[in-house]
């Protein structure tokens, strides 16, 4: 069995990280600080990172500009940032907008991959001190919903991709084209097959977010309903801050190898509104209206992790309970809303 790498020591490593002002992303961030990484994370447009989650890192962290949709954007970040890691974790990443703009859901998560890759070979090309394969290691943020109509239960490395959503297809190509890059260039790429994973810091327009904080603004008096789609929809739920180290560990391996990321245990949505709603000594069937127009297209009803390999390889192990992260959440959300409104967090751009 191999053993992971050691953390500590990477004080002469650099990290380049698309979509850092996204809930992983500052998480990311604020891990590879901590190891001692020099971090450059890549925005669009006029972003400005102050008025995002990575607002209280902006002096810490280097910035260059970048869209996955423009390679020529894309190679001019790599060759500025001069990096050792790249991880992707920009995308569109809410899952039932992607059935209403399919095709920059598709240019985005599927064929901004493909970009980025052919940035990091240009850049490897042009730098001499590189070998021909590439000494930058690359990091995809794969998805569980690349599974979704799943074969069997629970889902691991092996097990068979059916998407039901233009998220989960475009997904499934740049995860299909990572391994690609890796078989046919020798580049070192990996995809880390993360299940849902939340946070404070996770959009308000996310099931468990939206909930969290209808919680908090029912308890405050400032909302009376929360309208929901399918309550029965069983997901696998860990804590963000966890699945971060886990992306981090996957590049530290001499051999890149692709690995699913979960807690192995499975939540309903029901299950996050007696959590939630108990949490402010609250009963959710006071307050829940189940909204046909909610439901997907084509639902996802079933996800649950294997991490089997990732547990004894990486060494890997989640370190927050499904109810406490809930909570978490639920406790973060109240003291937002109990706040002055000119005291509340500015809307957050798109990461990517």
């Amino acid at each position: 069995m191999a053993k992971p790498a050691p953390e500590g020591e990477y004080v002469s490593k650099r990290a380049l990280i698309t979509g850092i002002t996204g809930q992983d992303g500052s998480y990311l961030a604020e891990h590879l600080l901590e190891l001692g990484y020099q971090v450059w994370g890549m925005i669009r447009g006029q972003a400005d990172p102050q008025r995002s989650r990575i607002g209280h890192l902006a002096g810490e962290v280097s910035f260059v500009r970048g869209d996955l949709t423009d390679e020529g954007s894309l190679v001019a970040a790599v060759d500025i940032a001069q990096p050792d890691e790249v991880y992707n974790l920009g995308a569109m990443s809410f899952v039932p907008l992607s059935w209403q703009q399919p095709k920059l859901t598709t240019d985005v998560n599927g064929t901004g991959v493909l970009r980025i890759l052919d940035a990091i070979r240009t850049v490897c090309g042009l730098d001499t001190s590189r070998t021909a394969g590439g000494q930058i290691r690359f990091y995809q943020a794969s998805s569980s919903e690349m599974f979704g109509k799943v074969t069997e239960t629970p889902q691991h490395e092996a097990t068979h991709l059916h998407p039901r959503s233009p998220y989960g297809v475009a997904k499934t190509y740049g995860h299909f084209i990572t391994r690609n890059y890796r078989e046919s260039f020798g580049m070192h790429g990996v995809s880390g097959i993360l299940f849902n994973h939340e946070s404070p810091r996770r959009g308000p327009h996310f099931v468990t977010r939206k909930i969290t904080l209808a919680v908090a603004n029912i308890k405050n008096g400032r909302q009376e309903k929360l309208h929901l789609g399918n309550l029965d929809a069983r997901r696998d739920w860990g804590y963000a801050r966890d699945y971060v180290r886990a992306m981090h560990l996957m590049l530290q391996r001499t051999t890149p190898t692709d690995y699913v990321i979960g807690t192995g245990r499975m939540h309903t949505v029901r299950e996050v509104l007696e959590v939630a709603f108990d949490a402010a000594g609250l009963n959710w069937q006071d307050h829940v209206v189940v909204d046909p127009t909610l439901v997907r297209p084509a639902e996802v009803d079933t996800l649950c992790a294997d991490p089997a390999s990732a547990s004894e390889e990486l060494g890997w192990r989640t370190t927050t309970t499904f109810e406490e992260l809930i909570r978490l959440m639920v406790e973060e959300d109240l003291r937002e809303t109990g706040r002055e409104q000119s005291h509340t967090r500015p809307p957050l751009a798109p990461a990517w």
